[in-house]
């Protein structure tokens, strides 16, 4: 098996590093990285249901989508990613056990006592320290999970955040879990640059398996397929299962009732009710949106053809 320790916290790099390393490669692979601040939806999820877009928003965190499936996961410097690519002989094989019980085996060394949950998480005791999921090419399996050694919680929890029933769809959606940090149970206090060389070594423990960078050609293929798709708006937000968004807005005793129907991103249909504009203006605003991305700059830029000024309170009643 070849270890790599990916030192790039960009994390539409790191991900396109996994999809490019599973599909492009033929050795066993295992590697650890990290990322600014970002929420990270299942292939399947509807990002912006997902989320709590103005806080994410007013804190620049970023969204990404990953090619597993599973739920929402969030990403930051004291979060530790990692990802598991392996030929299989057959799709039977795989299972969740055979990835996680190497993390858990290695958590033993220094101390954590870490279970499985039925729904594939790892926890300690009945908190959640790792998300983990799947992605199956061919003969390869990609095995990807999130292990919190010292996350920001408080950001985890604002940034996933979500109120029930603005987002209506068929979308796979997260289980919510109380999570913990792995650093919390630690007898002896290490730092998380000596958490990820401990995770290194003990796969190096093998004498089969060796580290690996990659090279000048990996990083640029990896960049192109970061331009192309997975720092796009239409990956991260378009490519959400069709879906109803429903909200209201009030403001100085009027209100705005707002229901759109949005399919690849774009809202395919709008429709305004209330008396915070009036019957033309409404009338005029749904003929504006419709057609437009369900983007907070589409729609605040379109909200400024009606408006000489745009409350950000009114822009971010949209989402």
């Amino acid at each position: 098996m070849r270890c790599i320790y990916l030192k790039n916290i960009n994390p539409y790099f790191c991900l396109a590093a996994e999809e490019y390393l599973l599909k492009n490669f033929n050795e066993d692979i295992f590697m650890l990285w990290q990322s600014e601040n970002t929420v990270v939806v299942g292939k399947h999820q509807n990002a912006l249901a997902e989320i709590n877009y103005p806080f994410v928003r007013d804190n620049n965190i970023k969204v990404a989508r990953r090619i597993s499936g599973g739920g929402t996961v969030f990403h930051d410097a004291g979060n530790v990613n990692f990802a598991y690519i392996k030929n299989v002989a057959s799709p039977a094989e795989i299972s969740f056990k055979i990835f996680t019980e190497p993390v858990v085996k290695a958590l033993s060394k220094i101390g954590i006592t870490a279970t499985t949950s039925g729904r594939n998480d790892l926890l300690i005791g009945d908190l959640k320290i790792s998300g983990n999921a799947e992605h199956i090419y061919k003969n390869r399996v990609l095995h990807h999970g999130t292990l919190l050694f010292n996350t920001d919680l408080q950001n985890l929890s604002q940034a996933i955040k979500v109120i029930p029933g603005k987002y209506q769809d068929k979308a796979v959606q997260s289980n919510r879990s109380r999570v913990t940090n792995i650093s919390n149970y630690l007898k002896e206090k290490i730092s998380v640059e000596e958490f990820i060389r401990f995770l290194i070594n003990v796969q190096l423990e093998d004498s089969s398996n060796s580290t690996m960078e990659l090279s000048e050609k990996d990083v640029q293929i990896i960049q192109k397929l970061v331009n192309e798709k997975f720092e796009t708006w239409m990956w991260n937000f378009g490519y959400s299962p069709k879906h109803t968004f429903k909200n209201t807005f009030r403001s100085n005793k009027k209100n705005l009732e707002i229901e759109l129907v949005v399919v690849k991103g774009i809202i395919e249909s709008c429709q305004l009710k209330g008396d915070y504009f009036s019957d033309a203006t409404k009338q005029h605003l749904t003929l504006l949106l419709k057609g437009k991305q369900h983007r907070f700059e589409v729609i605040q830029s379109t909200l400024e053809k009606i408006m000489d000024q745009v409350p950000s309170a009114l822009t971010a009643a949209f989402f």
